[in-house]
């Protein structure tokens, strides 16, 4: 695979060195010069993620606060078909994936993006995930101000930030545009939302703050950081954050590696201590973000169209009141598309962005529950939209309702899926429009599905949520969803975790959603929010409500048939692509080490001080860490290497010419990142990595020179 067959017109230097890397990468990887699992390692942080199938990847984009413009939306479109299956699936962090993506493909289709102005770098990995935000924001009737420039600032600021790069697990931002909540920042790691106060007459921004929520099988709502916090402020409160949680973040197991979990550990108040260590060191002290950085949004001029009346004027009185709403600026409308599944093939993609082009600003948003906001319509040309949604599928009522499922893709393509999510969300979907009709505008009471108990079907944020699950009678295996009740976003914008009542066959999901849905409408009094009706009756009712259903005794033989399967249930669930067992050669870990002293070298000669001290840090961690799994000393956190390694190396004497090595990687918080005290640092780290490769030289020699082969789940550390 050579880099120089790539087209890299309009493609910007830092995509092009990441995009030649891959390639180079790739065929290392394929003639056998790269280790499989360090290499899916470093291939996730670019965007590229092994699937069920095997042979070919999961390619996601990073689409910061999921906005898109038609040219992109139409550049996607064509690269899905050239290189994916001709769909794009929209997720609830607001990216677009392609499936079945050949490993081969992928620097070709980064490059397509990046001529785009879209990048694919650390859309998955242990990385600052993509930053998401309310899609309404800019034009919410609701909003204070538009939070979009600031997610844009954040994602500029993190993306190939050293502090990230090598993490024990990811981090997700949100940003809120008001009290809503609409972008669920209470199970972020870091979530913000709009406040201004008034000094000497004078309005100044800020954000509430909450930080350390999260889903997934242990969730957990986030603290509040500060009512209050300058917005000149976010970005340095995120990075000490984000230093600490390297420092100190669980590495070994992997599913107590999010920040929630350190932050339960060390107690809020001491991981907030911490944070003020970290300050000294900060790249900047206050990050002053431009409210205009961004791509702007045009005010389109009025469409040259005749104007139309809708074709179907039941359904379009229907849209309108549950699809469309008026913006904050007078005149202008905005309309939210309902996405089945939040797939759209090429070819409607293509007729949507000349719709758009036509009839809204050239300003797509991509919503958190797998649809699509377009804005600034004219109210006169909102049956011209309607009519010509309707024409490509994408005109159905109900967005944001009951009837508005999200799903994750589950079996069809995730190697960690346990049961299919697509086939059952299509199922309640019917049950909804069939018998509950009403609830296409009820916005109070949302379904999420998700394929395993990972949440990336935001299930345990569901009033009703299913995650994947399975029982087993005598020899088989019947695929089951774990029903779990009175989670989401309460009208006043209070955030709750949903909590598990009862596991059911998946096939009788349906009739488990009509048994609740009926009791609602039957014994609340029409006014009552759900979740308050849910904590009144109080998990018991409901368990018992659904108790029934849970017979295994009365199966019959398609209830052991997934949704959407022909044949009998068979459990295969894959390992997760930031799991894993990881093996590595010492040599390879050390020189993984000396790479972080080249890219330190090269961050001073470009005058970027901080990322050189923090490159130089993490070579030394690194290297230490290679000396401690040279001996089978187990590496979890940074502060436990440190520690370990002058108990086992440091004052055994094997290191002499350092006193406290703690005290040495630690400088990095004590100091102010100056070029003086990088170009010190640096040196401090070469010399440390040189001692490194003398002391595994002469282990090497006393070994008969094979180098050791490391196995565990811990060598990230």
């Amino acid at each position: 695979m050579e880099h120089q067959n790539f087209d890299f017109t309009a493609v910007q230097d830092e995509d092009r060195k990441d995009i030649i890397e891959l390639s180079r990468r790739i065929t290392a990887f394929e003639q056998g010069q790269e280790d499989e699992e360090k290499f899916k390692h470093y291939r996730l942080t670019r965007g590229v993620y092994g699937q069920r199938q095997l042979g070919v990847q999961m390619f996601r984009t990073k689409i910061p606060y999921g906005k898109i413009t038609t040219d992109q939306l139409l550049a996607l479109a064509d690269i899905s078909e050239r290189w994916a299956t001709g769909n794009l699936h929209i997720t609830t962090r607001q990216n677009v994936q392609m499936h079945y993506v050949k490993l081969q493909d992928s620097p070709a289709v980064w490059t397509a993006l990046a001529q785009n102005g879209l990048t694919a770098r650390e859309a998955c990995g242990n990385t600052v995930r993509n930053i998401t935000a309310s899609a309404k924001a800019g034009i919410d009737p609701h909003e204070l101000f538009d939070v979009s420039p600031y997610a844009h600032a954040s994602f500029e600021y993190f993306l190939r930030n050293p502090i990230c790069q090598d993490m024990g697990r990811k981090i997700k931002p949100a940003f809120s545009s008001s009290d809503a909540d609409s972008a669920f920042t209470y199970f972020h790691d870091f979530g913000f939302i709009p406040r201004i106060k008034v000094e000497n007459g004078q309005e100044i921004r800020g954000f509430k703050v909450v930080i350390g929520g999260g889903l997934g099988a242990v969730s957990i709502v986030a603290h509040e950081a500060y009512e209050f916090l300058p917005t000149d402020q976010i970005i340095p409160f995120m990075e000490a954050c984000i230093r600490v949680f390297d420092r100190y973040g669980e590495r070994e197991k992997r599913m107590k590696a999010r920040m929630k979990f350190l932050i339960k550990k060390l107690g809020y108040e001491q991981f907030m201590a911490l944070v003020e260590t970290e300050k000294t060191a900060l790249k900047y002290q206050s990050v002053p973000i431009d409210e205009n950085i961004g791509p702007k949004t045009h005010i389109p001029s009025a469409p040259t169209v005749a104007i139309e009346k809708p074709n179907n004027p039941e359904k379009y009185d229907l849209w309108i009141k549950t699809n469309v709403f008026q913006q904050k600026q007078s005149g202008f409308f905005a309309a939210q598309l309902k996405v089945l599944l939040g797939d759209i093939h090429a070819k409607e993609a293509r007729k949507l962005a000349q719709i758009i082009k036509t009839y809204a600003a050239d300003d797509i948003r991509l919503t958190v529950n797998q649809g699509l906001l377009v804005k600034f319509i004219l109210p006169e040309y909102l049956p011209n939209l309607f009519n010509a949604l309707e024409e490509i599928g994408l005109a159905d009522p109900g967005f944001d309702s009951t009837a508005d499922i999200t799903a994750c893709p589950g079996t069809d393509t995730c190697a960690l899926g346990v049961t299919n999510s697509t086939g059952l969300s299509k199922q309640l979907e019917n049950v909804i429009k069939e018998d509950f009709p009403a609830l296409l505008n009820e916005r109070n009471l949302k379904i999420k599905i998700s394929g395993c108990m990972n949440s990336c079907g935001q299930h345990m944020a569901a009033n009703i949520g299913f995650h994947g699950s399975s029982i087993k009678k005598e020899n088989k295996v019947i695929p089951a969803m774990q029903v779990v009740i009175g989670g989401g976003v309460d009208p006043h914008g209070k955030g709750f975790v949903a909590e598990k009542v009862i596991k059911l066959p998946t096939k009788r999901i349906p009739q488990a959603l009509s048994s609740v849905l009926n009791d609602y409408e039957l014994n609340s009094d029409g006014q009552t929010y759900f979740n308050d009706y849910y904590y009144e009756k109080g998990k018991r009712y409901f368990y018992d409500l659904l108790k029934p259903l849970a017979d295994i005794s009365t199966l019959g033989q398609t209830d052991f048939f997934d949704w959407e399967q022909d044949a009998q249930y068979v459990q295969s669930i894959g390992v997760g692509e930031c799991a894993g067992v990881a093996l590595d050669v010492i040599g390879t870990i050390i020189s993984e080490a000396f790479q972080k002293t080249e890219l330190a070298e090269e961050a001073l000669t470009g005058a970027h001080p901080a990322d050189s001290i923090y490159h130089s840090y993490t070579a030394m961690i690194i290297g230490a860490k290679a000396m401690l799994l040279s001996e089978d000393i187990k590496c979890n956190t940074h502060k436990g290497i440190a520690d370990d390694f002058q108990k086992h190396f440091v004052a055994t004497g094997r290191f002499n010419s350092i006193q406290d090595f703690a005290a040495l990687v630690f400088q990095i918080n004590q100091n102010e990142p100056t070029e003086a005290f990088a170009v010190q640092f640096h040196a401090e780290a070469k010399q440390f990595i040189k001692q490194v490769i003398e002391t595994r030289e002469r282990q090497l020699s006393n070994e008969g020179g094979a180098d050791k082969l490391v196995v565990g789940n811990y060598y990230r550390a």
